[in-house]
């Protein structure tokens, strides 16, 4: 079991330097204010659709876009409670979470760095119709242009390390599971989410073309994401000699668990590699 769970990303100690929770580049109360931002303006988006007269709530749940959106909410909800909480008592939520927890929440990083993209691509490049009316470009934006930049930024502005490969395995069975999905929903409502899903179009034929083209543009995308996250990484965190920690200067801190703080400096490679060193010495020592 210890094996998967490193194969999943969730090595112990669980990310000992906060990079779920700390920016590069963002102070953390800056960090904490935008994820509290996005949160609060992916549930208008949800909330506001669900109720619009003419807009029938159970049959928006069907649609991937939807699913999706609801997931960004709820990330962004989660991640700024976990900035809060590194802010206030010196170690995120997650950091204190069980192991399952820790490896479903890097699994839900990595589908949000995924499954927007996913979303956008496949509606620009095969369902967008002109917006009728000025609600409709609102929310066709928010959800088919505004997701792809949360996700872009999720990316960008976090210390989050690259995925696990075996982050795609989840992700496709996901996308399986919602495949099922669309099938129980024409069971039950008698109508197909989207039309290359249906095989009365164009028959089964084209439904398995379109489904295996979705799985492997899945695959596509978690590696652009790793990727950028990568490429990143290497920009940011370059070798540098270790400094002392400065509130007034930095914006981060590579801390142990084991000793919080509220003054974060800029983050050094080198000096997280010292810090592993000198708890393997002490393993060996003890």
């Amino acid at each position: 079991m210890a094996k998967l769970y490193s194969l999943l990303g969730v090595d112990a100690p669980f990310d000992p330097f906060y990079r779920f929770a700390t920016s590069w580049l963002l102070p953390p109360w800056v960090l904490f204010a935008y994820r509290a931002l996005m949160c609060l303006y992916a549930f208008t988006v949800s909330l506001i659709t669900l109720g619009w007269p003419g807009e029938d709530a159970v049959r928006q749940l069907s649609y991937f876009t939807v699913l999706t959106y609801w997931g960004i909410a709820f990330y962004f909800l989660f991640a700024a409670l976990h900035t809060l909480a590194l802010l206030i008592a010196g170690a995120p939520f997650l950091n204190r979470w069980p192991r399952p927890l820790q490896a479903l929440h890097s699994i839900y990083y990595s589908s949000i760095v995924t499954y927007p993209f996913l979303v956008t691509i496949v509606y620009w490049a095969i369902l967008s119709k002109p917006f009728p009316t000025t609600y409709s470009a609102w929310r066709g934006i928010s959800q088919h242009v505004l997701n792809a930049v949360f996700a872009f930024l999720e990316i960008i502005l976090p210390r989050t390390a690259p995925p696990p490969w075996l982050h795609v395995l989840p992700l496709l069975i996901l996308l399986v599971l919602y495949v099922a999905l669309s099938y129980v929903t024409f069971a039950t409502q008698g109508f197909f989410p989207y039309d290359f899903l249906d095989p009365r179009v164009g028959g089964r034929g084209r439904v398995t073309i379109f489904a295996f083209g979705i799985l492997a543009a899945v695959l596509v995308i978690f590696l652009f994401a790793r990727t950028l996250i990568w490429l990143r990484m290497r920009l940011t965190e370059r070798r540098r000699s270790p400094a002392p920690a400065s509130p007034e200067s930095s914006t981060l801190s590579d801390v142990s668990p084991a000793v919080p703080t509220k003054a974060f400096s800029s983050a050094s490679p080198d000096l997280e590699k010292q810090q592993q060193q000198q708890q393997q010495q002490g393993r060996v020592v003890s």
